[in-house]
């Protein structure tokens, strides 16, 4: 037996998930440069769709709590 069939090797774990779920979005033309222009730099696309996201359901929740502050659509 070799030195090197001697060792015993570690058991690694892979990462985690942090996303469990995948959306597939087709989007207007234009959209992803328009998104590309407005990123921080080295941020990646996805955080910023993942936050936009996350913003509007936050904001349709505080609607659906609260009906009574929700725009008159009516008009």
């Amino acid at each position: 037996m070799t030195a090197a069939m001697e060792l015993p090797t570690k058991r690694r774990m892979g990462r985690r998930k942090e996303f469990d779920e995948s959306l597939r979005v087709p989007l207007a033309a234009g959209t992803t440069a328009r998104m590309d222009a407005v990123l921080e730099p080295d941020e990646p696309r996805l955080t910023l769709i993942r936050d936009a996201i996350e913003r509007e359901i936050k904001r349709r929740e505080r609607i659906t709590r609260n009906p009574a502050s929700q725009p008159d659509r009516a008009k």
